[in-house]
């Protein structure tokens, strides 16, 4: 019997084991988790902040069984390549023909005075999230926090400080970039979410850094000083490289694999946000589960190389519709690029195009315009000539607000490639609802942008299904169209005309 070892029980070694589990029934398949939770979706943190979602909500489906076994709360200390075993903390060695590195990341506390307690962990009043325990640390924290400021005006960090003034607290995001979600966003659409967020209660302060927190102030670079009884470190992730860097094995930023994921040990395998793939750490959930794949083909004797995912960005903030389609920031020589711009109404489009196809894009308020524009993207087809049309959400490829609209082979969940067809055989097999659905097939459990759309498919097949008298075509009209999720309404052409910017 094949011995599979797994180092890590978050989404990345949670998704291989799963597909373990099915694929090789005959493997010994032992997942080593630190954590003493089950695997979670650390993605919907930020919900669970704002009280949308309780811990257990999180919770990924469980597969302790069969050929499976998970061991919470079991820390690896180390790894004899020689002997092929690791040993935890308890003194136990673990045998493996296989061994996989899926020990994510942790994040980066900035070495500044006050921020660090004794044990170079946060200090009384400070929370650096990244997982359902400093979710937990941050909640016993707040009754007492008159005054709250993040630092870090990344993804997480601006969903968080939405989650938190969703639940009325003050807050203030410290972000050293010149603007917010500067690897995502160009300067202007940096400024105009800015702007989104400073109308929603949220204080923005760019181009400035933290030197030191003491006495309930949190004082920054320039001399100036903010109120801040409790502080919420979001400035980025550090892989969790050390079992490999002690083991030998080649170690960059992350883990260095190739495009089937092994490590410069045949034996050695690593995935997720601790592996390093041509250069590049990803970082997000999306490229994981498509590196499970690959790695759970590369166990069962399959060959599926990995290539870098095609990534499409969302913020999940109440009040904020931003997606990040591929390179919103592509710039290359002989791109179109086309942008438009209303900071008064807090919208922001920019297209970049290369040979008549989109290569990035950042769309900011245009929510009707995203499902067009990365269905385009994803196929990799022409876009049409009237860009307009792209961003006023017209576009033949297919309309968010409505799913009769979207070709079959749409894909609706990104995070795990689930199609409009995939969506609409499971409602046909007899899941009715939207968490039936996802039970089904996964959608909305990656990064959850999707929930609305998968209830909006739901609803139309409903809807399709009470007009005819059976399930319909998944092409048969749009008799739900006025049941999907409500969207703001679309500018007209003239409005896009008098704005765009080319």
């Amino acid at each position: 019997m094949n011995r599979i070892v797994i180092v890590g029980n978050g989404p990345a070694g949670h998704r291989l084991a799963e597909l373990l589990r099915t694929r090789a029934p005959r493997a010994a398949v032992t997942v080593l988790g630190a954590e003493a939770e089950p695997a979670y979706n650390r993605v919907l943190l930020p919900s669970v902040i704002s009280g949308k979602l309780s811990p257990e909500q999180t919770y990924l489906t469980g597969h302790d069984s069969g050929t499976v076994t998970v061991r919470r709360g079991a820390v690896v200390t180390g790894i004899d390549r020689e002997r092929r075993t690791v040993r935890t903390g308890d003194g136990l060695l673990h045998p493996y023909d296989e061994l996989v590195l899926a020990t994510g990341a942790r994040c980066f506390l900035p070495p500044l005075p006050g921020l660090t307690g004794a044990g170079g962990g946060p200090a009384d009043g400070v929370v650096a999230l990244r997982t359902l325990a400093d979710c937990r640390r941050l909640e016993d924290l707040l009754p007492r926090a008159g005054s709250i400021v993040v630092l870090g005006g990344g993804v997480l960090g601006l969903e968080v400080a939405r989650a938190l003034g969703d639940r009325g607290h003050g807050v203030d995001v410290v972000h050293m970039g010149p603007h917010v979600m500067e690897r995502q966003l160009d300067a202007p659409a940096g400024k105009t979410l800015a702007g989104v967020l400073e109308r929603l209660g949220i204080r923005i302060h760019t181009g400035r850094a933290a030197a030191s927190w003491t006495g309930g102030r949190l004082v920054l670079d320039d001399g100036s000083s903010l109120p801040a009884d409790l502080v919420v470190v979001s400035a980025g992730v550090q892989p969790n490289t050390e079992l490999a860097r002690a083991a030998g094995l080649d170690v960059g930023r992350g883990i260095v694999v190739d495009d089937h994921m092994r490590t410069s040990d045949p034996r050695i395998h690593a995935l997720g946000d601790c592996a390093e793939h041509a250069g590049l750490v990803p970082g997000l959930i999306a490229p994981a589960w498509e590196q499970a794949e690959t790695l759970a083909e590369a166990l069962t004797g399959g060959d599926r190389p990995y290539t870098a995912t095609r990534t499409v960005t969302r913020l999940k903030a109440r009040g904020v519709d931003l997606a990040v389609i591929g390179d919103g920031n592509h710039a290359l020589p002989g791109a179109e690029v086309v942008t438009l711009a209303d900071p008064a109404r807090g919208q922001y489009a920019r297209l970049a195009l290369q040979d008549e196809r989109v290569v990035g894009a950042i769309l900011l308020g245009f929510p009707s315009s995203v499902a067009a524009v990365s269905q385009l993207y994803d196929a990799g087809a022409p876009t049409p000539v009237d860009r307009l049309s792209l961003l006023a959400g017209r576009a033949v490829a297919g309309r968010a607000d409505a799913p009769g609209d979207l070709p079959d082979e749409a894909v609706v969940c990104r995070c795990n490639n689930v199609t409009k067809r995939a969506l609409v055989a499971g409602w046909r097999g007899g899941a009715r609802t939207p968490d039936a659905l996802s039970r089904v097939t996964r959608a909305s459990t990656g990064c959850g942008g999707c929930a609305g759309a998968v209830d909006g498919i739901c609803r139309w097949l409903d809807a399709t299904r009470a007009v005819q008298g059976e399930p319909g075509d998944a092409r048969s009209g749009d008799a739900g169209a006025a049941f999907a999720p409500a969207v703001e309404q679309r500018p007209d052409a003239q409005q896009l005309k008098e704005l765009l910017v080319r």
